[in-house]
């Protein structure tokens, strides 16, 4: 299939890999050109404009917030130079009211849409096992799940309407991050009362909480690791903010969204915004006194 994909940051080199693995004729962009460079030697054609890569029969986008989608696809007209009848396929995690904003132009313009966020870590996306989410009309769906296949260990569809899949999203990593803070605060904890951080999660993760997104997160906060980040704590604290916003929307009360958010917005002023979401620990541990050097 001919297709383009723009937003090449660790998570859109990785699927877009994965696509011309797969045989697929890709045309990549990317607002840092030298990201597409490990594409192109991949085989991948690099477009100078965001419009050349919107020639074919697909568009599949992975932009990092509402603001870079609002810029390249609508302000930046590129979902006028998509060919009426072509489909795109944003992966980005967005905010409820973007999500009905774009499903509202792409309408409006006769070009199909499917909401496709997914829920994995730059690894998990370069190994074509993400879980991604699914909304759209059921014949976009059904047009663009080889190139969904492709990139994903599982598809979940969630009907028709595009912004369930980004509620969806939404709501997964509010769960995400609350889990990470649960163990923030246990492990401090633990520490004040002598136990180390390796050996409570260890314990933890293979009894009560043994899942990937415990033992891994578990593993990089007993192990202080929090670069490079698989996922930003900044990027957490947009999606908590994005969480309160729908649930606001939905008159749905969110109260611990809302300790989360103070909580990351603590780990932010103290410059750890960069650094993974596991870096909540290092907040936890601030307020209660201990040393970042005591094990």
């Amino acid at each position: 299939m001919k297709v383009g994909f723009i937003g090449l940051g660790a998570m859109g080199s990785a699927m877009a890999a994965n696509l011309l693995k797969a045989g697929h004729e890709v045309t990549v962009w990317n607002r840092s050109p030298q990201a597409a460079e490990a594409l192109r030697a991949l085989g991948a054609a690099v477009a100078d404009t965001p419009a050349q890569a919107a020639s074919g029969e697909v568009l599949l986008s992975m932009l990092a917030n509402d603001q870079a989608v609002r810029d390249v696809l609508l302000e930046g007209a590129l979902l006028d130079a998509l060919p009426r009848g072509a489909v795109h396929v944003n992966h980005a995690t967005i905010s409820l009211a973007l999500a009905q904003e774009l499903a509202a132009a792409h309408a409006a313009r006769g070009i199909g849409y499917v909401a496709a966020p997914v829920f994995g870590r730059p690894d998990i996306a370069a190994a074509a096992k993400l879980n991604m989410l699914a909304a759209g009309a059921a014949e976009s769906v059904r047009r663009v799940e080889p190139l969904l296949a492709a990139m994903a260990g599982r598809i979940w569809p969630l009907g028709e309407a595009p912004e369930r899949a980004n509620v969806a999203k939404l709501a997964g990593n509010f769960m995400l991050v609350t889990a990470i803070e649960s163990m923030a605060e246990a492990v401090a904890l633990t520490r004040a009362h002598g136990v180390s951080a390796e050996d409570f999660l260890a314990i933890m993760t293979s009894t009560l909480f043994a899942s990937p997104v415990y033992q891994g997160y578990g593993k990089a906060i007993a192990e202080r690791r929090y670069e490079p980040p698989g996922f930003a704590l900044a990027l957490g604290l947009k999606d908590v903010g994005l969480a309160l916003a729908a649930g606001a929307a939905g008159q749905v009360p969110l109260p611990l969204a809302e300790v989360l958010r103070d909580s990351l917005q603590e780990a932010m002023a103290a410059g750890d915004g960069g650094k993974d979401l596991a870096a909540l620990a290092e907040a936890a541990a601030r307020r209660a006194g201990l040393d970042r050097g005591e094990s």
